[in-house]
């Protein structure tokens, strides 16, 4: 991520160039006292990738990252993906070892993180704390072992390079999978700026002069996106387009079927700075997986999702032509599908359809499906991410500190492997934060779902537990690309044996 500051003896360049093992050391010999922790490409790590085994199956996926242009009705936009946006999403079955060669060619550096996978850490794809960035010109191999079904997706950890259109699914197979359905359809929603009023780094250079330089108006700035479901102000930047699939309202995606057919929707926020609430006109959805774990399924009009979350939900199709729509919460605007399973209008993008204003499921209506749910066991270790900041200032962080890439180290959250933590996320702030912990899956208090992405609401928090079970440097951080780029961001580190 990029600093609040940078040190005056190393660049942020200059210290993202060098290697893992040289990370560490760094960040270690700037305290002597400070605790040591397992390194991305330890011992510890090597053993927990051996442990999870795998079927032996290889899937290799070439991923070019290069500058492009996209067609988004009419406007066309300069941007830089894997080829189409999104990406071709990339499929496996649990057990498989992924092998993914990413050639950037674009004119700065990149990675990918797998967003929500526990793979092995040297994998996760995040410069400055588990690898080098992937240079200009340079290409890099990911491989790790998938062990555990479900929707994923994957996006760079490279500056606010996930406004742009370097994005994809990630979907997990289950080789016994439980769910009845005829047919599945992946659904990945974004907010869309990039080449249509600016860049997100230029969003992030305007972001970063507070609030207080932005009274006057203009600017990627949105003022007065409120939502109650969020707890108030519900987003910091002003977007041109909402995407379905890489497709605006005016050029829909359109999904066809036929009458009675039972549908899994897999549905992805890949945005930056949107939560999305998503219905189906004239249907129901049965939420089935939350973050890529079953939950007890629960029936709904539409479903909130706030961005890194995912969603899976069954739903039966009627005879028609029907809106797919996820209104971007507080924000007034909305992006549409069409599914058409037989003969009748094309229905138009509307905020007054009825599903929007009737029931919506939140993380706290969902229960972890009991194959999923932790054992029962005493908690070892107790932790505090206190998330802090306010768009006055823009000066997000988490337990006071500003992330900064030259001293990842600094001010971790430190565990044992084979503990039980529990974790309090607290938000102090008057803006509402999806919360991300790479490389695990925690349980909301109260027997909740199994989660990587949760949102926490302002002047509220959140206390969930997992197993200190993948050993690493892990990134857990806001999952508003700008609050992140910001400082709300730490690392989550094993300590070494």
């Amino acid at each position: 991520m990029t600093p609040a500051s940078r040190s005056p003896s190393m660049t942020r360049r200059g210290f993202l160039a060098v290697g893992t093992g040289t990370i560490a050391a760094v960040a270690l010999a700037s305290c002597a006292t400070r605790p040591r922790y397992v390194t991305p490409t330890g011992a510890a790590v090597r053993q927990a990738e051996r442990a999870r085994g795998g079927t032996g199956r290889v899937a290799r996926v070439d991923l070019v990252a290069a500058p492009t242009q996209i067609d988004l009705a009419g406007t066309t936009a300069k941007t830089w993906s894997f080829g189409p946006v999104p990406a071709p999403t990339i499929r496996l079955t649990a057990g498989d070892t992924l092998r993914a060669t990413v050639r950037n060619r674009l004119p700065a550096d990149t990675s990918v993180h797998w967003h929500g996978l526990a793979l092995r850490n040297d994998m996760d794809g995040v410069p400055g704390a588990t690898q080098a960035p992937i240079g200009a010109g340079e290409d890099f191999t990911y491989e790790f072992v998938t062990a555990q079904p479900g929707t994923y997706w994957f996006h760079p950890h490279v500056g606010a390079q996930l406004d742009r259109g370097l994005y994809g699914a990630l979907i997990v197979d289950d080789p016994d999978e439980p769910l009845a359905y005829d047919e599945e359809w992946v659904v990945i929603l974004d907010d869309w700026l990039d080449g249509v009023t600016g860049t997100p780094d230029e969003v992030l250079e305007e972001l970063r002069g507070g609030m207080g330089g932005m009274m006057g108006g203009g600017g990627h700035m949105m003022m007065g996106a409120r939502s109650a479901l969020l707890g108030g102000d519900a987003g910091d930047v002003f977007y041109p387009h909402y995407l379905i699939n890489g497709r605006p309202p005016a050029d829909p995606e359109t999904f066809t079927s036929t009458p009675g057919r039972r549908l899994r929707i897999r549905i992805i926020n890949a945005g930056s700075d949107t939560a999305f609430r998503v219905a189906l006109g004239g249907h129901k959805l049965t939420v089935t997986h939350s973050d890529g774990f079953p939950v007890d399924p629960v029936e709904t009009d539409s479903v909130l999702i706030g961005m890194g979350e995912r969603y899976d939900a069954l739903v039966t199709l009627r005879d028609g032509a029907f809106p797919l729509v996820a209104a971007a919460e507080g924000k007034g605007e909305m992006a549409q599908a069409i599914v058409r399973t037989g003969s009748g209008d094309t229905p138009r993008a509307s905020a007054t359809l009825p599903e929007l204003s009737g029931s919506v499921l939140t993380a706290s209506g969902l229960a972890a499906d009991r194959s999923v749910v932790l054992p029962t066991r005493a908690v070892d270790r107790e932790l505090t991410a206190t998330l802090s900041g306010s768009m006055m200032g823009y000066d997000w962080a988490i337990n006071g500190r500003r992330f900064d890439p030259a001293e990842p180290l600094a001010g971790a959250l430190g565990v044992t492997q084979g503990e039980r933590v529990r974790l309090r996320i607290e938000n102090t702030t008057q803006m509402w934060h999806p919360f991300h912990l790479h490389g695990h899956t925690y349980q909301h208090s109260g027997a909740g779902p199994r989660k990587d992405t949760s949102i926490i609401l302002p002047g509220k928090s959140l206390t969930v537990e997992f197993d200190a079970d993948n050993p690493g440097l892990w990134a857990a951080h806001c999952h508003n690309i700008y609050h992140a780029e910001a400082g709300m961001m730490t690392i989550l580190g094993y300590h070494a044996a």
